[in-house]
């Protein structure tokens, strides 16, 4: 992998790893299927502007059932499911949770016989969880069957984005990054819609509507736009890497703006999602890059 790939992971993980400390601030709000359609809205409206802006065409009629299958496994499922999540248990516990898709990523590219399930990714596996777990100090929750559902749907989230990553990288060979993208949101709206009217009145507070807006337009629209780029240059499994990075910024971005203490485990912490992260993606900073063909 080269640096520049390597610096984009990192650059995601910043933005996807504010997305938990805004989903606790919009679905008490607005509602689990409110948020996600919105958040589905919004990002076909950004990614039909750029589309427009860069005069880009849509793909073909048959593109259209391969795309809303990934629209189910990358933005309708794991939108609802961490959005309700959101609900009943910290930020913290679903960002922690969500860095099990690059395990859920590794294993889908192997069944799929895309990737080789090496003892080298599996151990950046078992040091990413070491890392997160030093990184997020979470405080005691109560075990509760409600609290266990949310745990159980941050888990299926996580699986099907990592499931999703494969159908993902088909979907870059296929066809251009930016159209694609922007089908997958409009497929999710349209799923979502339904859902989301019928929902109970939403509580429209300044904040849920900024929130909602942020992940909408950025973390959802502009950046599932950036990683299916990525995904093109680099194993989907390298992409879903990405994830072990997220509570590190989530810790990061407390500490920065909420005021939240960061703890003596935050070095050591990082310099094990750092390492796990490497590990899986095979980023090798003292290995010269290949000559350009």
């Amino acid at each position: 992998m080269q640096t520049r790939h390597f610096l984009q992971l990192i650059a995601m993980s910043a933005l996807w790893g504010a997305s938990f400390p805004l989903l606790r601030i919009a679905s008490p709000a607005l509602g689990p299927w409110v948020v996600a359609a919105t958040r589905c809205i919004l990002a076909s409206i950004v990614l039909a502007l750029l589309m427009h802006t860069l005069r880009g065409r849509w793909p073909p009629r048959q593109a259209w059932p391969r795309l809303a299958l990934l629209s189910m496994l990358s933005v309708v499922m794991p939108f609802v499911l961490y959005n309700w999540a959101a609900l009943v248990i910290p930020s913290g516990y679903s960002a922690v949770l969500n860095a099990t898709v690059p395990l859920f990523g590794v294993m889908g590219a192997a069944l799929a016989g895309e990737e080789k399930l090496t003892r080298i990714r599996l151990l950046g596996c078992g040091i990413g969880f070491a890392g997160v777990a030093l990184l997020v100090q979470l405080g005691p929750v109560a075990v509760t069957p409600r609290v266990l559902l949310a745990a159980l749907a941050c888990i299926a989230a996580s699986a099907s984005y990592g499931f999703g990553a494969i159908l993902m990288k088909r979907a870059t060979m296929a066809y251009s990054p930016l159209p694609a993208s922007a089908v997958v949101h409009v497929a999710g709206a349209l799923i979502l819609l339904p859902g989301g009217i019928a929902a109970p009145s939403a509580n429209l507070t300044p904040g849920a509507v900024a929130a909602v807006t942020v992940l909408g337009t950025f973390t959802s629209g502009f950046m599932y736009w950036i990683s299916m780029r990525l995904m093109r240059e680099i194993p989907a499994s390298a992409t879903t890497s990405a994830a072990f990075m997220i509570p590190l910024f989530g810790v990061t971005w407390g500490g920065l703006f909420l005021g939240e203490p960061v703890t003596a485990s935050m070095l050591p912490g990082c310099i094990l999602v750092l390492s796990a992260t490497a590990l899986i993606t095979g980023f090798n900073p003292f290995r010269a890059a290949p000559p350009e063909p």
